[in-house]
């Protein structure tokens, strides 16, 4: 049985069996990872609270037939927003640690156009996928594709992700 020992944002949480939680978890070290947060769910749980998306804790994990959170303390709350964690939590690749995200995540900074450049789809030298227009203003995180203004009002998609605000 491994123990490990790492900073993680908590990016999102679900029930899993009638007491546990599977969480996924941002980590510093190991980047994207899933773990089971057992009893987590009960009333008197000491960890419920520590596992909040959107929290920063120092987390202790065992590998016994997966990740298994057995201690974490809430250091802060991430500087993403919540609808952005959930975002990064669809396009994390597991496994896969990202240091420059991890800084721009947790102390401030954050942006869409940046965190996609880390990742490997830069903006910057993007068309749009439809009409090949230079300069698109959305991402599709599904089919990892760039759209213009025009296009991504009539895509029909209806989880984009606006690089910017105007």
């Amino acid at each position: 049985m491994q123990e490990y020992y790492t900073e993680a944002i908590v990016l999102d949480r679900e029930p899993s069996g009638e007491l546990d939680f599977r969480i996924s978890l941002f980590t510093k070290k190991f980047g994207k990872l899933f773990a089971k947060a057992k009893s987590a769910r009960k009333i008197v749980s000491k960890l419920s609270g520590h596992l909040m998306p959107g929290n920063m804790a120092d987390i202790r994990l065992v590998e016994r037939n997966g990740f298994q959170v057995v201690d974490a303390l809430k250091k802060g709350v991430a500087a993403a927003t919540f609808s952005d964690l959930i975002s990064l939590n669809k396009i994390l690749a597991d496994g896969e640690p990202e240091s420059a995200l991890w800084n721009k995540v947790s102390f401030g900074g954050f942006s869409w156009p940046e965190a996609l450049k880390i990742l490997g789809w830069d903006p910057e030298f993007s068309t749009c996928s439809v009409c090949a227009s230079p300069k698109p203003v959305a991402f599709d995180i599904t089919d990892q594709e760039f759209f213009c203004r025009k296009c991504s009002l009539n895509s029909g998609k209806k989880k984009l992700l606006f690089l910017s605000s105007s």
